[in-house]
């Protein structure tokens, strides 16, 4: 099993995200996750810049696997353009890349003034961009005149020696059946191991990602307090995430989620155990891979301490299971 370090766009600078690439790296995670945002939840996380930029950057600094969790290639930007970005990565990346994608959130894909539409349209957008960015990662001439998107001899021309992986994140069953048809691997931050199971029996084993967040402070109290002044929003239940068009609009729902409900939701403080303990169900459900990331600021501490500390017990309990 690899652990990994969660890369979140919508809270740290671009600077502070290359900082911890290269932190991770050294204090021994094996792989990095990256959001993929065009606006934050809120207001308090307070940042969102270009994925593929910082992408372009990490490769710079960072030797590590770097998995986008995950770009919607379906709204916000074409697919033509999405298979040219992903596969420049890959080469930056020397092959260490993983095209991670879903269907997306009204928060990010909205901009353009399109209707949001249901889950079902979302799912079946997104697998023709699959198909179609597949297409044009075989470096040919590509037409294409599918339901929802067209190219016209476009052709990508820089381009890794073998395509990258995409895996197709899930949450509710179609996705999950969706992801397992289409995906070369799974993309939850969900460690349920419902879900996994389902995806794992369908997809004939395929491999498997789960990202989670903790808030490491210099006291559990602290950590709660950062956790939900700056991630309430991750309490919303539901389809909420999916189909709320703002940060304001989830500053307005995450009133609604209690302080208690966060720290009874996420590890926080410097507890190493409590951070051992809040984990080890993702490790046990059987995921190939567990990318965490920091809120707050206090991520130095907690890149270092994990390095010490808690990656080796977690790859303990890997080894056990």
């Amino acid at each position: 099993m690899r652990f990994g370090y969660f890369l979140s766009t919508e809270e740290f600078t671009p600077a502070e995200l290359v900082e911890q690439a290269r932190l991770a790296e050294e204090a021994g995670f094996d792989a990095l996750w990256i959001s993929d945002h065009f606006h934050p939840w809120n207001d308090e996380q307070g940042e969102a810049p270009f994925v593929w930029s910082l992408i372009g950057a990490i490769s710079q600094v960072c030797s590590l696997p770097v998995t986008t969790a995950v770009t919607c290639p379906t709204y916000r930007i074409s697919p033509v353009v999405m298979a040219q970005a992903a596969a420049t990565s890959a080469v930056l990346l020397e092959g260490r890349f993983i095209f991670g994608v879903g269907s997306g959130e009204a928060l990010n894909e909205h901009i353009h003034g399109e209707a949001w539409p249901s889950a079902d349209v979302r799912l079946e957008r997104l697998e023709e961009a699959v198909e179609l960015i597949r297409e044009l990662w075989k470096g040919e001439f590509t037409n294409h005149q599918g339901k929802y998107y067209t190219s016209d001899t476009a052709r990508i021309y820089t381009l890794p020696d073998s395509p990258p992986p995409i895996y197709v994140s899930g949450f509710g069953p179609k996705a999950v059946d969706l992801a397992a048809r289409i995906g070369d691997g799974y993309i939850t931050t969900s460690p349920e191991a419902g879900p996994l199971k389902e995806f794992k029996e369908k997809s004939g084993g395929k491999p498997a990602q789960v990202g989670v967040k903790v808030c490491w402070a210099d006291s559990e109290e602290e950590g709660v307090e950062e956790a939900h002044r700056l991630w309430a929003n991750s309490g919303l239940p539901g389809e909420l995430a999916q189909v709320l068009p703002s940060p304001r609009h989830f500053e307005q729902a995450s009133e609604l989620v209690t302080k208690e409900s966060t720290a009874e939701s996420l590890a926080c403080g410097p507890d190493v155990d409590a951070h051992v303990d809040y984990l080890r169900p993702a490790v046990e459900a059987g995921f190939d891979e567990l990318y965490v990331g920091n809120i707050g600021r206090h991520y130095r501490d907690m890149i270092t301490t994990y390095g010490a500390e808690v990656l080796p017990r977690l790859r303990e309990l890997a080894a056990q299971r």
